[in-house]
């Protein structure tokens, strides 16, 4: 109940702020570049941080939707920091001792008592393997888990209740967007997940070699340590300036983009936040990504639409961008059409016109434009122009002077390229030539069979499923209420009639048991009243839910 307390003391303090405001549910369509709320977004930031863990974490999720957040609490997420003491070195040595199965001393030739990093979840400290290797331990603090579980339990309640009460939760659905948080939450929690995210985005990225991954030590890895190499170097925000005279940044700026918008689009695999906390220039000149924990995967479908949607906002095609972002989204109640095409037409015009504007800033206008039109898209898309945003924020400080939108365009065409070779390949031409095969030998016969059925006048039409649909469940539920509803209606007349009957058992002056059953009568009838309302009110928005076509 105090947890709970403290969530709603939060909720009820930034009721009336501009938290949510990017969402513009009235009015006009929020620009990028709008004026700053009123409130302080740095206050709201500490308020998230006092209350621990998962709202560390959820704010750092937050950072990633800002077609919720409006741009300065975006700022502010993005610089909040897990400002935690480290615990005791003979803690985090009894769980890798737990975990691992052995002693830390026969594990490593020497193990750093002093953390490297330390965060509300995980401390990190230095080892050396007995092969002469440096690595860095990651261990999950203990009782972490179950901390998440509990606060987000509540979260859910919370979720669900706005989401059925208030016009913002049925538009954005947060109870959905708080399993896609702990879904990946729980990802975080799972270090062999992340020394897998590791792996894999080490094998994708070798073909440039500007960029580096540090690999896991599979055998001193679990589900709550994580082992791998130790790359040490300079934050991209920090590099110095006689660095830079020595080493131009631009291929490693460039690299980075490439090999990103490869993972996206060949891989499937989006890792929304490549921020400066998470790369770093190491001494052998390589530029070096860390942190790969929440790392969210694309369906192929998906990632052709959104390859496809790139492609025409970079040729200034709005209607196209319109048409694939309705294909992959869910239209709801009010949905404004005539609102959505012009403006994202409008935008696209723009951003064609405006070499300024970058790919990552028309994503996620476009995701702000769908919902304002209460067209709800999907949460890949919104992870789609952060990563972008990202990566253009990251290579304006690696090489400022750098054409970042010339490198995005230029590799989008590779992309392209590679899946139009792929899709070339033996085995998908077999493939298809297999299909066209039994389409040919089927053929035929099929529609011999269908011309007789209409010769004979024999073809039907059947409908199945009708009886396990939603209409016998609606017919039911008003079978019901029509059924309470004469019961309430004779509990009142028996309650009214035996008030005239005199008893010895009375309340309030009146006979106890007819009290009783007005009682009774009254607490139905209430109860039918809320259920109609609630109910009504969850049916017509759930109603007027439509996806897009596939």
């Amino acid at each position: 109940m105090s947890r709970r307390q403290q969530i709603v003391r939060l909720l009820v303090r930034y009721r009336n702020s501009g938290v949510f405001s990017g969402l513009q549910l009235d009015g006009e369509l929020p620009r990028l570049d709008r004026i700053p709320a009123t409130d302080n977004p740095t206050q709201f930031v500490a308020d998230l941080e006092a209350l621990g863990t998962t709202f560390v974490k959820l704010g750092q999720v937050l950072s990633t939707r800002p077609d919720m957040i409006p741009a300065e609490y975006v700022t502010a997420l993005e610089r909040m920091q897990e400002k935690v003491a480290p615990i005791p070195a003979e803690q985090i040595r009894a769980i890798i001792e737990e975990d691992l199965g052995a002693p830390v001393a026969k594990l490593f030739v020497w193990f750093d008592p002093e953390p490297l990093g330390c965060a509300s979840i995980a401390q990190v400290h230095r080892a050396e393997l007995r092969d002469g290797r440096q690595v860095a331990v990651k261990v999950q603090k203990p009782d972490v888990a179950a901390q998440l579980r509990s606060d987000l339990s509540v979260l859910r309640s919370f979720a669900t209740a706005a989401d059925h009460l208030t016009r913002v939760g049925r538009k954005v659905r947060f109870s959905d967007w708080l399993d896609e948080f702990a879904k990946t939450l729980r990802m975080e929690l799972d270090y062999e997940t992340e020394a897998a995210n590791l792996a894999r985005f080490g094998q994708h990225l070798a073909p440039y070699p500007e960029l580096t991954v540090p690999q896991p030590v599979w055998d001193l890895c679990s589900r709550r340590v994580l082992t791998m190499e130790l790359v040490q170097g300079v934050r991209v925000d920090a590099i110095p300036q006689v660095r830079r005279t020595e080493q131009s940044m631009e291929p490693l700026a460039a690299a980075l983009i490439r090999g990103y918008l490869d993972q996206i689009f060949v891989h499937g695999e989006i890792h929304a936040d490549p921020h400066p906390g998470n790369l770093r220039v190491t001494p052998e000149g390589q530029l070096a990504i860390f942190d790969l924990g929440m790392v969210a995967h694309v369906p192929p479908r998906l990632r052709e639409r959104l390859l496809k949607l790139l492609f025409a906002a970079i040729d200034g095609r709005g209607e196209e961008v319109a048409d694939e972002i309705i294909s992959i989204s869910t239209r709801l109640e009010d949905y404004d059409e005539e609102r959505y095409l012009r403006e994202t037409g409008q935008m696209i015009a723009r951003y064609a016109a405006n070499g300024t504007m970058s790919e990552g800033h028309v994503v996620l206008e476009v995701v702000r434009i769908a919902t304002a039109s209460n067209l709800r898209t999907p949460p890949e898309l919104t992870l789609l122009g952060k990563a972008l945003l990202n990566l253009e924020g990251v290579c304006r400080v690696l090489a400022p002077a750098m054409n970042t939108r010339g490198v995005v365009e230029k590799q989008l065409q590779h992309v392209m390229r590679a899946r139009l070779k792929k899709s070339l390949s033996v085995a998908n031409l077999a493939s298809e030539a297999m299909e066209m095969q039994q389409l040919l030998r089927n053929g035929p016969r099929r529609l011999t069979d269908i011309l007789s059925l209409v010769a004979e006048n024999r073809l039907q039409m059947k409908v199945t499923g009708l009886e396990e649909s939603r209409l016998m469940e609606n017919i039911q539920k008003v079978a019901n209420r029509i059924a309470a509803a004469l019961i309430t209606a004779a509990l009142l007349l028996s309650s009214v009639l035996l008030m005239r009957v005199p008893t010895r058992v009375t309340l309030f002056g009146y006979p106890a048991f007819a009290i009783l059953l007005f009682l009774v009568a009254v607490v139905i009838g209430l109860g039918l009243i809320l259920s109609a309302l609630l109910f009504d009110r969850r049916t017509r928005a759930r109603a007027h839910e439509e996806r897009g076509h596939r």
